[in-house]
C-alpha cells in the first residue's frame, strides 16, 4: 500500500517544467531551484529564486518533473500551503506565487506582508 506525502508548498507542473527547461540551458545536473523569503520589498518581505548546488539537511525539499525545489526552515513557514506557479499570458511570462499566509501584497506580487 502506497501512501501519499504532502507536501508543504503546492510545485505546480507548469512552474517544474519551465524550471526544467533553464535547467536544461545551464547543463549543470547538480541545480536545484531554491525559493527563500527575505526581509525588505515594498510589503515586508519578498520572495527570491536562485539555482543552487547545495542543499542542507534541514531544508524541505520537493521534486516533481525532474526538479528538485528546495526551501529554507525560515522561508518554509512563510510558504506553507502556498502555490509556486508558472504562467504565460498576454501580460507576460512570469513564476507566479500564491500565498495564503500573505494578508497584503504588493502589485507587482514579489513582496508581501503577513
Amino acid at each position: 500500500m502506497t501512501t501519499a506525502v504532502e507536501t508543504p508548498i503546492n510545485f505546480t507542473e507548469p512552474a517544474a517544467l519551465k524550471v526544467r527547461g533553464l535547467l536544461d540551458e545551464e547543463a549543470n545536473e547538480a541545480l536545484k531551484l531554491r525559493v527563500f523569503v527575505t526581509g525588505g520589498g515594498c510589503s515586508g518581505f519578498q520572495y527570491g529564486f536562485t539555482f543552487d548546488e547545495s542543499q542542507e539537511d534541514d531544508d524541505t525539499v520537493i521534486e516533481r518533473c525532474g526538479v528538485t525545489l528546495v526551501v529554507d526552515p525560515m522561508s518554509v513557514q512563510y510558504l506553507t500551503g502556498a502555490e509556486i506557479d508558472y504562467r504565460e499570458d498576454v501580460e507576460g511570462a512570469q513564476f507566479v506565487i500564491r500565498n495564503p499566509n500573505a494578508s497584503t501584497t504588493c502589485g507587482c506580487g514579489n513582496s508581501f506582508s503577513v
